[in-house]
């Protein structure tokens, strides 16, 4: 268990009714995309020796991600504040370590850069369910990236009962409709035993209720934008893990009257 945790929680989406109901997407300002914040360096360092020991289980793309990936690092480039200093083909980030913009897949470079887990999604032929081509997952909240990798959103939603077949039409209609200039984001929060970052559950284990009060919470700031040249979603993932104590008093008040769900046992 290796607890990285932010000092309190920005958003808490069950105090606003927009952000409460499924599946509360909600404009979102270009300049607010790419957050980083008080655990930037415990993340980021976390994130950079997972892809170096575990790659095949943080890391995955098919051919066709390739041009997107290339067009999503050069997005984030452009979108790096001053605190980067870049000298030729690398680049320093904010905690010091130095990045080789050309030494490795550019989707596993742009996600060493920022502190958002970066998936991609495309349609086959420009038509049907958007699939997930590529991510660099190493947050993942009880999902694992190779059960999801080269499937639609219906099948990578497989376990999660509230994405029913009408939720999937909505979401789909909402992939068909994103504008390069309106990306869109959403929010989601839950309780958990353990503050581990890195969480994969395979579908086929079952979550079991815990015992007693989660001593964390968990909520994740999940963006959509589209890219210009290849028409590819990128869906991008911020973690927040706050423990209970540093939740405010509002925020542990307003749980009482919307419970968010609680991980499994062990989670």
């Amino acid at each position: 268990m290796e607890e990285i945790c932010q000092d309190s929680l920005p958003f808490a989406p069950w105090m606003h009714p927009a952000t409460r109901r499924l599946p509360g997407i909600q404009p979102l300002d270009m300049g607010d995309w790419l957050v980083r914040d008080e655990a930037f360096a415990a993340q980021m360092a976390l994130r950079d020796r997972l892809l170096e020991e575990r790659r095949e289980d943080v890391f995955r793309a098919l051919p066709e991600a390739l041009t997107a990936a290339e067009e999503l690092l050069q997005l984030i480039l452009s979108r790096l504040d001053d605190s980067y200093r870049r000298d030729g083909r690398r680049i320093t980030r904010p905690d010091g370590v130095t990045v080789d913009l050309e030494g490795d897949y550019p989707l596993i470079v742009a996600a060493r850069l920022v502190q958002e887990d970066l998936c991609l999604l495309d349609q086959n032929g420009g038509a049907g369910e958007h699939i997930l081509t590529g991510a660099v997952l190493c947050f993942p909240a009880s999902w694992t990236l190779a059960q999801k990798i080269g499937h639609p959103m219906t099948r990578i939603h497989v376990p999660v009962e509230e994405y029913t077949d009408n939720m999937a039409a909505r979401v789909q209609r909402l992939f068909d409709a994103l504008h390069v200039d309106r990306p869109l984001w959403r929010a989601n929060a839950l309780l958990y035993h353990d503050p581990s970052l890195f969480q994969p559950r395979r579908e086929d284990d079952r979550r079991q209720a815990p015992k007693g009060r989660a001593n964390y919470l968990r909520s994740e700031r999940q963006s959509l934008l589209r890219l210009p040249q290849t028409r590819a979603v990128v869906f991008s993932i911020h973690t927040w893990v706050v423990p209970w104590a540093r939740l405010s008093d509002e925020q542990r008040a307003g749980l009482d009257i919307h419970p968010v769900e609680t991980a499994g046992q062990g989670a």
